[in-house]
């Protein structure tokens, strides 16, 4: 069974350029080859004509376009261009003065792609079983979103809710997509086609559990997932919504068993310090390369201190970077204060301290944008002033844990399960407190 039809948007341009790998079918015609379309007139411009909607279909089994220029990682540090490759059919629609390139294919194709893309395909196979599971379950969450807001006339996107002329609040989820389901970058969920080798163990693992999903109290989950929580993973409501999801508690990474020690109150400053400045014993607390190498792609693999990382900026560096990304002077920095923390010690609310202006913000990710060109780690971290003259720090270090928001399955962690032996529904079980695993009718 490979699941009802999604919809992924892959690229938007101004001229997107493309090969068809195989015979394509567009407009009555029959297509092979290198093609470009450009914007003009608020349409899209092909072979001399302008349409408002391209649909090229496959004519062969196991047809495949390529689609050039492709970002990934976008406003990540190692934000790179590829040539991917795709299966299915290529929509292509006017979006907004630009040109959307849309992928559609069954849900069981995506999320072989998917966990491949997320992580390698030498992955243990319990590990990748399990992401096969939480990928699927996040899909169908966000579909059933989707047409939530639709019945509803609404949008979904980034939320504001300003408390005062000193503090805002800010969040972002990811059913912010009009046209199509979901993404294919780190927004979403990493999806590139069959550019990367899709091996059978990938397979195996999406077929073992085709049509799984978690469950909770009749409802599929929202099942988050992130690189690595630090020793602890995060609520949601942290990052997201006020909203409480019970299968998304904190948990502490480490082994499931009698002798599990208790979770510092990691709310609290000084046992939140101290858990940072350490680093306690956790599945995903690994330096093993082999691992290591098994799991993570290439330029994941670029990042080699994801449990415990530090960053330095000077004075200058750092007001330049505050002013630039919230479009506010403020001054000298004078301090970084954290007013509120998660459960996993990430901060949800801080309080950037200028000699001209004050403001606390939040949650989670709008700290790690605001205090990053690209985005910080995570905002699990404590902050080391270095005083210069007149009360002024001249540096600052943040000194951090994990790698992302946090929020239910622990990536390196999860793999790290899978490599010692654990089965997917433990892995599952353990980040997806009080979950069900089920098998639904995947023709919604």
């Amino acid at each position: 069974m490979k699941g009802p039809e999604i919809s992924v948007g892959i690229v938007n341009a101004q001229e997107i350029s493309f090969s068809l790998n195989m015979n394509y079918s567009a407009k009555g015609g029959t297509y092979r080859g290198e093609e470009t379309v450009a914007f003009s007139e608020g349409g899209i411009l092909w072979r001399g004509n302008l349409y408002q909607e391209l649909t090229f279909t496959p004519m062969e089994e196991g047809a495949s376009f390529s689609l050039y220029n492709v970002t990934i990682g976008i406003n990540f540090h190692w934000e790179r261009q590829e040539t991917q490759i795709f299966q299915g059919t290529l929509k292509l629609v006017v979006e907004e003065g630009r040109i959307t390139a849309i992928n559609l294919l069954p849900v069981e194709d995506y999320l072989i792609s998917v966990i491949s893309s997320e992580m390698k395909a030498t992955s243990p196979l319990e590990f990748l079983k399990a992401h096969a599971v939480v990928s699927r379950s996040w899909l169908y969450a966000q579909m059933e979103k989707r047409r939530s807001l639709e019945k509803r006339g609404e949008q979904g996107g980034f939320f504001s809710l300003i408390k005062s002329d000193t503090e805002y609040v800010r969040w972002y989820d990811r059913e912010d997509h009009t046209i199509f389901d979901v993404c294919a970058d780190d927004h979403c969920q990493r999806y590139q086609g069959i550019t990367k080798a899709t091996k059978e163990t990938v397979v195996e693992a999406v077929r073992a559990t085709s049509g799984q999903v978690l469950m909770y109290d009749g409802q599929i989950c929202d099942a988050r997932f992130h690189k690595c929580c630090g020793g602890a993973t995060e609520e949601f409501e942290t990052c997201w919504e006020d909203k409480h999801f019970p299968y998304l508690e904190t948990v502490r990474d480490t082994a499931p068993d009698k002798e599990k020690p208790a979770l510092p109150d990691l709310t609290r400053e000084e046992e939140a310090e101290q858990w940072i400045r350490s680093a306690p014993r956790a599945f995903c607390n690994t330096q093993n390369k082999r691992v290591l190498a098994q799991i993570l792609n290439n330029y994941d693999q670029e990042t080699t201190d994801f449990y415990r990382w530090q960053v330095r900026y000077t004075q200058e560096e750092l007001a330049s970077l505050i002013r630039t990304r919230t479009k506010t002077d403020y001054g000298d920095i004078l301090d970084l204060v954290p007013i509120q923390r998660g459960k996993s010690g990430r901060i949800t609310r801080l309080k950037i301290v200028g000699s001209k202006h004050t403001m606390c913000i939040g949650k989670e990710l709008e700290i790690r944008r605001t205090l990053s060109a690209t985005h910080l780690f995570s905002s699990a971290f404590v902050v080391d002033k270095e005083m210069g003259k007149k009360g002024v720090p001249i540096a600052f270090t943040l000194t951090g844990a994990g790698w992302g928001h946090g929020v239910g399955l622990c990536q390196i962690g999860a793999a790290v399960m899978g490599e010692r032996g654990y089965s997917y529904d433990t892995i599952l079980l353990h980040y997806f407190k009080g979950a069900d695993i089920k098998t639904m009718n995947q023709e919604l």
